[in-house]
């Protein structure tokens, strides 16, 4: 059998797999079994174990569960809504201010977790309760969280760029500082369309509220000493990701040890500040810990034994090599590489899975109008997509000033 036929063989098994509903790392790991029990040495089926045992055996690896740990310490306690509140009462003045906090709000906790779904439980608890109640309509508030907690995924920590950094054996550092850029630029983009899209929605209420003599939401007032009084809550989050930037890209630590430092503040603030300091608070932390990190490492080795059978039957060497014949200009091979990862994303996408958080936290709102809500969010990636591919400068700068590992 040809090379390009056990590819395609290959590929068509990995479809049919997760198409069924099975667990990515058993669909995986499934088909690597698979082909390596009809396509190679019987040999190799006795060293499974060592294969995926080498290549776990890395101590970056400790980044994951770490930063899952900082994560859980804030998503299992009250932080989430403090964040929250905080930037609600700054920012209640600015048009759309209260979508715009929650934005930040997302912007901010990404930062610090580095989890989508997380993000999503966190402020989507108290934002889309808050943004319902002030008029916001159902598809903008929901939309805007699911949209917010992808956050998570390009603002560093980020769990998708260190698991990206061990299978391409890029410097984590670098990869962090390259999301910086297009998590920021992201923000922005999520931040002028809910400024304009709820000026626009209040304009029509009021419209609609003269017509018919339907009072309007009530506006909200902060007081100085009411926005002042939040600060305490809100620094030790600033005071967090400073520790964890600074200790990171002023190379005085290396990614695995900035995650410890992360995962040790974090715990201490939310016991110190939150009172979760009994076992009963951090056995939810902790066993939460615990099967997020379990799930991720599954999913991470049974990748390395997809890629190591991928490697050992020449598919991976004879995709390159087919790739390169095609002789594909740059803005082509951009397209079809972001169409790849675009249909690979099905299969665990975070605007998809967030879809699903959300309709957990709102189950009165239809699904239908959650997933019509993230669409004009879905576009402005698409935007934020063709903007790093005409200024690649937005990723590449940082990383290009950064000397670390």
């Amino acid at each position: 059998m040809s090379v390009g036929t056990l590819g395609l063989l290959y590929a068509a098994a990995t479809f049919l797999f997760l198409f069924s509903g099975m667990p990515i790392a058993f669909a995986v790991g499934s088909v690597a079994l698979i082909f390596m029990y009809f396509f190679m040495p019987v040999a190799q089926l006795s060293i499974i174990a060592e294969t995926i045992f080498s290549e776990l055996n890395s101590f970056t690896l400790l980044t994951i569960p770490l930063f899952i740990m900082m994560g859980a310490a804030i998503g299992k306690s009250r932080a989430g809504a403090d964040l929250y509140n905080s930037l609600n009462r700054w920012l209640y003045k600015v048009p759309g201010g209260l979508g715009l906090a929650n934005t930040l709000a997302c912007s901010v906790f990404a930062a610090m977790c580095g989890s989508s779904p997380a993000t999503c439980s966190a402020i989507g608890s108290s934002g889309i309760p808050e943004m319902r109640k002030r008029g916001y309509s159902e598809r903008l508030a929901t939309g805007l969280i699911a949209a917010g907690g992808t956050l998570g995924i390009l603002i560093p920590p980020s769990l998708t760029l260190i698991l990206y950094g061990l299978a391409t054996e890029q410097s984590i550092g670098k990869l962090f500082m390259a999301g910086v850029g297009p998590g920021l630029m992201l923000t922005g983009l999520f931040a002028i369309w809910v400024i304009y899209k709820s000026w626009a929605e209040k304009t029509e209420r009021l419209a609609t509220s003269r017509s018919t003599g339907m009072a309007m939401p009530a506006e909200e007032s902060y007081s100085w000493k009411q926005r002042l009084e939040t600060l305490p809550r809100l620094a030790p989050f600033l005071g967090l990701i400073i520790i964890v930037m600074v200790a990171l890209y002023g190379g005085w630590a290396t990614p695995s040890e900035v995650a410890g430092i992360g995962a040790f503040g974090a715990l201490l603030m939310v016991m110190a500040i939150y009172g979760c300091w009994r076992w009963s608070d951090l056995k939810v932390i902790l066993s939460g810990t615990a099967r997020e990190s379990s799930m991720i490492m599954l999913i991470i080795a049974m990748s390395f034994l997809y890629t190591y059978v991928m490697s050992y039957l020449h598919i991976t060497q004879s995709a390159a090599a087919w790739m390169i014949s095609l002789e594909l200009s740059k803005w082509a091979f951009f397209f079809w590489v972001n169409i790849l990862l675009i249909v690979l994303g099905f299969f665990l996408p975070p605007v998809g899975l967030n879809l699903f958080v959300i309709s957990g936290i709102a189950p009165d709102i239809k699904l239908k109008e959650i997933m019509w809500g993230t669409v004009p969010f879905l576009l402005l990636m698409v935007l934020g997509i063709v903007l790093l591919c005409v200024f690649p400068e937005i990723a590449t700068w940082l990383p290009s000033q950064y000397s670390g590992s």
